[in-house]
């Protein structure tokens, strides 16, 4: 991860959501969260390197061994210096004091404290003994572990484990007070000590042994939008939004291959312009909140910019084309399963109103499609970032090991 973040002008996208003011009765429907779309421009302008530099946390944190995990390697990896991310206000304690959390389905420990002293806490909010210590590649969290009573939407999730910062690096100007862990709850293992074999449950987990949902399943849809403010996304607790839903939802079992077995890990191959052009064979990867683009293994990547014509540009660090060349432009074939699933040009494009903001040009196209910066054959080849899920519905479920996509009304959509 890159150190500390500069958030007055990263491109920011926040979670609106309500939270309750006291415990409610059980309720095992799917809960719905809003999502707001907000834009903050600066930094957008390193969205390559800081996809990148997750995407090489994301694999380091799979070579050692356990044993090894708390004190050589990264432990879990949130978003510390992302482009886009997502935030909800989440209620802890009784009566709830609102923080502001940063949703990440790449991590899955929940903290904290970023922004906030450590009497900032609620008064019901017990410690369990254990300290949390969480390596983020150049950044670092280190707190007390916690339970309490947490508020998300009209859930009450009680005794979900926590921490609070004591220590914090690369964190101060993330303009979010902590982190709420969305990704598989293996990630929380050997984050503990002296507790050292213990895992922490995720909220999923909490809310669906408590029976406050009925399925440990979650739910996302993101619409790409230009306008600041627009509430157009939801995330789904418990359950899916068919009405999101532009078709079937194809599932496919989370991949055995390390590292992205660790992760919300499947299998894809990827072609250009048709499915028999294969630009990336069936292989392992990951999809991920915290990465903004589409990053492909490099072997791939360079068959893309081939085909494409596009050219590396200097001051955006991304690939770039005429609008001559944009409009010959053929959209990228995801096989997921035995489903097609067409990323779009307009997909493939960074929107054309903001090319400013991230230093380019209004004489080209930018490419959210990027160089994973790696070659095929690791393990995690590609990850389908903000920019595929912008397009296609999203669903994990934890329960039976696998992930869900579909296409949605904004899967052909010109918006960019």
């Amino acid at each position: 991860m890159l150190p500390s973040l500069r958030l007055t002008s990263a491109l920011l996208l926040s979670l609106a959501l309500s939270v309750s003011a006291g415990v409610t009765t059980h309720n095992t429907s799917p809960v719905t969260l809003a999502l707001t779309k907000q834009f903050n421009l600066t930094g957008a302008s390193k969205m390559l390197e800081i996809d990148q530099a997750r995407a090489k946390a994301l694999k380091t944190r799979s070579k050692a061994s356990t044993s090894q995990a708390r004190h050589a390697v990264p432990a879990s990896f949130p978003l510390t210096n992302p482009v886009m991310y997502y935030s909800t206000p989440v209620g802890i304690g009784s009566p709830p004091k609102t923080y502001q959390l940063i949703v990440d389905t790449g991590s899955s420990n929940t903290w904290v404290g970023a922004q906030r002293s450590k009497s900032a806490l609620p008064r019901s909010s017990k410690p369990t003994g254990d300290t949390v210590e969480l390596e983020y590649g150049s950044s670092r969290f280190v707190g007390t572990e916690y339970k309490d009573t947490f508020h998300v939407g009209d859930m009450p999730i009680a005794n979900q484990g926590f921490g609070e910062a004591l220590f914090t690096k690369g964190f101060n100007n993330l303009g979010a007070d902590g982190i709420l862990g969305m990704g598989p709850t293996g990630l929380t293992c050997d984050t503990l000590f002296p507790s050292t074999s213990k895992c922490v449950p995720t909220v999923t987990d909490s809310a669906f042994a408590q029976n406050v949902i009925d399925a440990r399943e979650v739910g996302m849809s993101f619409v790409p939008a230009m306008t600041p403010g627009d509430t157009n996304g939801e995330l789904t607790l418990g359950g899916t939004d068919p009405s999101k839903i532009d078709g079937a939802l194809t599932y496919v079992p989370i991949t055995t291959t390390s590292p992205a077995s660790r992760y919300v890990g499947f299998e894809q191959a990827v072609a250009y312009g048709d499915a028999d052009n294969v630009i990336l064979t069936k292989t392992a990867g990951i999809t991920d909140t915290g990465t903004s683009m589409v990053l492909l293994a490099t072997d791939a990547f360079e068959q893309y910019k081939t085909q494409t014509g596009a050219v590396m540009d200097n001051k955006t660090g991304l690939l770039r084309v005429t609008p001559e060349q944009f409009g010959r432009m053929r959209s990228l074939v995801f096989t997921i399963g035995q489903t097609p699933f067409d990323f779009t040009p307009n997909a493939q494009a960074w929107p054309r109103q903001l090319n400013k903001a991230i230093g380019g040009s209004p004489d080209f196209v930018y490419l959210m499609v990027g160089d994973l910066g790696s070659k095929s054959g690791g393990g995690l080849d590609f990850i389908n970032g903000m920019a595929f899920l912008e397009r296609f519905y999203q669903v994990y479920d934890s329960t039976n090991n696998r992930v869900g996509f579909a296409p949605t009304y904004y899967t052909y959509s010109l918006i960019n």
